[in-house]
């Protein structure tokens, strides 16, 4: 049956905006668990209403909690994983100041609107709204929200895994890039770089020491140059740590790297220049350390039959649908890697993801509340 003709015009613009300000309102950045698990217990009454039996652990480190919500369907066995993640990348307090909770016009603005709880909470509507409608799904669903996506997932790729290998796809709500679903995502690497000096008082005898400030000053300089986006690889720094007083010479500096690549080859060259970094200043020692990693996803043939059904959905709705590989890393990578069709930037639209612009365009959610509608229904 078709989404258009089952469903009518059930879907409701306002009732998506209203669910995705009030998961929005609740803040939580991954580097603080205690607001990622409030966030988690609001989400857990919304599925627990929606129908789902739900189950709750705690991921290593303390990290905060993963949850699963299962929808049963018409048959038994692997079906439907929907993966997605609650956490942000705005600190608490975010909302109140830069990045205020706002509809201005076709946009709304807010803390985790685009990436991803925008998305998670449009997947749960389509999903309530295609169960009211159409009663259950031909296949069972499984909603796994995780709470360190936003780092990389270092605590949860394990269990992701083990869930994907049970699943027959996946659809993750990520957001959409220029309006396009997702096929494929670069790999992504983190790194770790530490620099570490010769300490001296830094104003009576300065020229006796080594600062790691300094030396991770031009380290940043090389790693950064190193982008070349013909190629498509990318090193970039994004926290620096180091020194105790200003009037020491720092004898300790660490850096953080992200590294992206599109390509296996790429991945590798990489690993290699990040083996070997260049110690640019003497007596200062340097240290790589390789950190989480999300593999290559690249599409298969089960990716692009879930693209295609995707597809025919959303010209039935007269909308053209476009697809391709990206860089900015989830969960999808994983799975996607597995060789699990997975089929991912299936969220909501909109730009500024990872900034104070954050935002989701306001008249495509009914569209792509209908798409994801219509892929639990047809997908057997």
């Amino acid at each position: 049956m078709s989404i258009d003709t089952a469903l009518g015009n059930s879907f409701s613009g306002p009732e998506i905006l209203a669910g995705i300000m009030r998961w929005a309102s609740i803040e939580s950045p991954s580097v603080t668990p205690e607001a990622v698990t409030r966030m988690f217990e609001h989400a857990e009454r919304e599925f627990r209403e929606a129908g789902a039996s739900v189950t709750t652990e705690a991921a290593p480190n303390g990290c905060g909690p993963v949850m699963k919500a299962r929808f049963p369907g018409k048959v038994e066995g692997p079906g439907i994983l929907v993966l997605g993640h609650l956490d942000t990348v705005h600190p608490v307090g975010t909302i109140e100041g830069p990045l205020k909770l706002r509809v201005e016009g076709d946009k709304l603005f807010g803390p985790g609107v685009l990436d991803m709880k925008g998305g998670v909470y449009l997947a749960l509507y389509a999903l309530k709204r295609l169960r009211s409608e159409a009663g259950l799904t031909h296949l069972p669903v499984t909603f796994m929200m995780i709470p360190d996506e936003e780092l990389g997932s270092p605590n949860t790729r394990a269990l992701i895994e083990a869930e994907a290998r049970t699943s027959k796809y996946v659809l993750v709500p990520e957001p959409a890039r220029l309006g396009k679903v997702i096929t494929g995502r670069h790999a992504f690497a983190r790194y770790t770089v530490i620099t570490r000096g010769k300490p001296a008082h830094a104003g009576a005898d300065n020229k006796f020491g080594r600062s790691a400030i300094r030396a991770m000053a031009q380290l940043v300089e090389i790693l950064e140059g190193a982008t070349d986006m013909d190629r498509v690889v990318s090193f970039s720094v994004g926290v620096i740590n180091g020194g105790l007083f200003v009037n020491v010479v720092p004898i300790e500096c660490t850096a953080q790297v992200l590294c992206v690549a599109s390509s296996k080859e790429n991945l590798d060259y990489v690993h290699q220049f990040m083996a070997n970094l260049p110690n640019t200043v003497p007596d200062v020692a340097v240290d790589v350390i390789r950190g989480a990693e999300r593999p290559l996803f690249s599409a298969s043939e089960g990716t692009m039959k879930l693209f295609e059904i995707a597809r025919s959905i959303a010209v039935e709705s007269g909308l053209q649908l476009e697809h391709g590989q990206f860089g900015g890393g989830s969960d999808g990578n994983f799975t996607g890697a597995l060789g699990v069709p997975t089929l991912d930037g299936l969220g909501v639209v909109g730009g500024g993801a990872h900034t104070h612009e954050e935002h989701l365009v306001i008249s495509s959610l009914v569209p792509r509340a209908r798409i994801f509608a219509g892929l639990l229904e047809r997908l057997a």
